[in-house]
């Protein structure tokens, strides 16, 4: 398989997608207007993940051999694709959201006949097999990563970054265990690098900005999931199941906490809020380039840490121990910002607003 063919193409096709869907997104209010959470400049095109997943749809289709479960995947996408844009044009309830990722992701996991089937050696004394709960957990598994990709969408290039890490990492293990499947993450590789081009206006700030919007988010998650429960499940497992929390690591830790958080707090998991692990940084003086880095090589070294557990065999027990005091760790951090902000604070912000905001997280 010539990888940098695929590279080159995918992101090509991604970048000439976004480029001509201009017009269509002006034409049929596919924008996305600034509000009290949105602080962004103008109505910016949510088109991203519509470049994202033509670019997979025809290069796939160019360099991979038509098979059942692809195809599967490939119409489970589109239908996804397709309810992330009415849900971008039109804010669609939790209840329709919710509902539609579970027919979709039925469809892929009942058509494929492919679900997580064990959790592995977490408990260190015997492979915890899951029998059919494993269709429910595979289920809940999508749910959690698709909306994990979409809350963690909140500062221009975040949510490409921290999918670029996961879906390399994929592609190193899936490549390691010579997977037929390590096509999928160099195509969205390929294809997101097109996209922040467009997002981060770099390395021509002529380039229009575009946003993902829920679209995108929502593909990546499900294909995230996708891949590591190919990963999983394959007749030669290319990683073990508590590997696959540390690929994912950043954007399923601040998700879960936050959620904690707002049902601590009586609120809906899923209503929107700014307590974020990026907006704890930018409260602590962080512009927002300095945020994406540091959150992006957080989330490197947090998956390069799982990648070095897989190679050097180590016990699954032991790493899953690791990963949920990190998650205590980072839920920590979050439940009290104001902490946090003051560690993080740089000397240029005034020393009385971390007490203000410290008050309000009170």
């Amino acid at each position: 398989m010539d990888y940098i063919a695929i590279v080159l193409v995918g992101f090509s096709i991604s970048f000439l997608a976004i480029g001509l869907s201009f017009p269509i997104a002006n034409r049929i209010g596919l924008v996305d207007s600034p509000n009290e959470r949105k602080q962004h400049q103008g109505s910016i095109p949510l088109i991203g993940g519509l470049g994202i997943f033509i670019s997979v749809l025809v290069a796939s289709k160019i360099f991979v051999a038509s098979s059942q479960v692809l195809n599967l995947y490939l119409i489970s996408t589109a239908l996804l694709l397709f309810i992330g844009i009415l849900d971008d044009k039109y804010d669609l309830s939790v209840r329709i959201r919710i509902v539609s990722q579970v027919i979709i992701a039925s469809i892929l996991i009942f058509g494929a006949e492919l679900h997580l089937s064990s959790l592995g050696y977490i408990l260190h004394w015997f492979d915890l097999q899951l029998g059919y709960l494993g269709i429910f957990v595979t289920i809940v598994a999508v749910i959690g990563s698709i909306n994990a990709f979409n809350m963690v969408d909140g500062i221009d290039g975040l949510a490409g970054m921290l999918s670029l890490v996961t879906f390399s990492s994929i592609a190193f293990l899936l490549h390691h265990s010579n997977s037929e499947w390590v096509f999928l993450p160099l195509l969205f590789i390929a294809a997101i690098l097109a996209y922040l081009c467009f997002n981060l206006r770099w390395p021509l700030t002529s380039l229009r900005k575009v946003f993902m919007g829920d679209a995108g988010s929502m593909l990546i998650g499900l294909t995230v999931v996708w891949l590591l429960v190919i990963g999983v499940e394959a007749d030669s497992p290319a990683f073990s199941p508590v590997t696959a929390l540390y690929l994912i690591a950043m954007p399923l830790m601040d998700m879960a906490a936050i959620m904690i958080r707002r049902v601590k707090k009586g609120q809906s998991p899923f209503k929107p809020d700014r307590d974020h692990l990026h907006h704890i940084f930018e409260r602590a003086g962080f512009s927002r380039k300095q945020t994406l880095v540091r959150i992006t090589l957080a989330s490197a070294n947090i998956a390069l840490i799982g990648i070095l557990g897989e190679m050097l065999n180590i016990a699954e027990s032991v790493m899953f121990i690791c990963f949920i005091l990190l998650f205590g760790l980072y839920h920590r951090a979050l439940a009290h910002s104001w902490i946090t902000m003051k560690w993080l604070r740089r000397k240029d912000v005034e020393p009385e607003t971390v007490e203000a905001e410290k008050t309000e997280t009170v």
